[in-house]
């Protein structure tokens, strides 16, 4: 197991850090690009720079850390989608260096999040309670997911598919299904918004965040030529719509709607068909991520809020990864405990109240 040490980022290591994030050991993750700490900048938390060292002298890992101050508590730390590590075998070394790390250039923080995108495993777990690490609630959609190998030539990746999803790609491009990609205008955005919206009525209970949050984070990313939009349409009016990023080597399906009882089958599968190729051949996404699905051991199970989901976006791929999860790292034991038994509810709720928004 490898030693760890941490610091901040210099100045000029955060004006590069999408090209130091994606040169991370697993490739890096798009909610710790530039692109999201502006937003989350504007929404409560505060981005912190940080880089873990090996001691022995590999490539450092650059992660992001969203702090938000708690009264009366002191900061807390979520490393969404972080720290990137080679292996779970890297995570005692990283909270060693945390520990050292928080009591002098960190000062003032009292406990920290983790959610590595390190496969779920009883020796990982194990591993992770004998680091003093919390187990905690799920926060991202996606600790269970549904990922496609997209490095195979187009025909060798259409016939990857399973049967469903490569059957409505087909049915649908001989039925004369157009997908298009749009621009972020008001209009295109407030489509989506509303097509999301439908989504969130049904089985999935999927809470969306106000408009503005979607309107920052697509453009955000748009500006930085890594998201865009497609739709497809019906009677002159979308019925399917799709933001997708593509970062370092990974593409990902952000956010999804559309409309119930459409006419036209296979249209949201050729829509995402249209996407995947369009991230690969002008970026060369090596995967793509269908952004949550049940557990690999839940696939089946009808009552699972994500079943639903599930269906569609394994219609593509049969690889669903289960990862660790989120972990807590308490930092100051007395004030871990308070933020744990009743802190944490309190501030959620009182940020849902005040903002209308989730607190992470």
């Amino acid at each position: 197991m490898r030693e760890f040490t941490a610091r901040f980022a210099t100045d000029e290591e955060i004006r590069a850090w999408d090209s130091h994030v994606t040169a991370n050991p697993t490739g890096g993750n798009l909610l710790q690009s530039e692109a999201f700490a502006e937003v989350k900048k504007d929404h409560g938390w505060t981005p912190r720079y940080v880089v873990y060292e090996a001691t022995d002298g590999s490539q450092p890992s650059y992660n992001l850390a969203l702090e938000k101050g708690v009264p009366g508590l002191g900061k807390i730390w979520y490393m969404i989608k972080g720290p990137d590590i080679e292996s779970i075998d890297d995570m005692p070394g990283i909270v060693a260096a945390n520990k050292k790390f928080v009591a002098g250039a960190a000062k003032g923080v009292f406990a920290i999040k983790y959610e590595p995108e390190i496969l779920a495993s009883d020796y990982a777990g194990g591993l992770l309670a004998r680091c003093g690490l919390v187990k905690s609630f799920e926060i991202q959609p996606n600790d269970s997911t549904a990922v496609l190998d997209t490095t195979p030539d187009e025909k060798a990746l259409l016939k990857s598919l399973h049967s469903r999803g490569r059957n409505a790609v087909r049915r649908a491009t001989r039925e004369g299904c157009e997908v298009e990609r749009v621009e972020l205008t008001e209009d295109n955005m407030r489509a989506m918004y509303a097509l999301m919206d439908t989504v969130g009525q049904g089985h999935a209970k999927v809470t969306l965040r106000s408009y503005e949050y979607y309107r920052e984070f697509w453009t955000n990313f748009a500006e930085r030529g890594q998201g865009r939009l497609y739709f497809t349409y019906e009677d002159g009016q979308p019925s399917v719509g799709a933001y997708v990023i593509a970062y370092g080597s990974k593409g990902t399906y952000k956010d999804g709607g559309s409309k119930p009882r459409r006419k036209q089958y296979g249209d949201s599968h050729l829509l995402q068909w249209h996407a995947i190729l369009d991230l690969k051949n002008e970026f060369e996404i090596e995967q793509y991520d269908f952004c949550g699905t049940p557990p690999s051991d839940q696939l089946k199970n009808k009552e699972h809020h994500y079943y639903g989901l599930g269906l569609f976006k394994t219609s593509f791929t049969k690889t669903v990864v289960d990862y660790v999860g989120v972990w807590d790292q308490p930092l100051n034991k007395a004030k871990y405990a308070v933020w744990a038994n009743i802190g944490e509810k309190v501030q959620r709720q009182l940020w849902v109240r005040r903002t209308g928004q989730p607190f992470y």
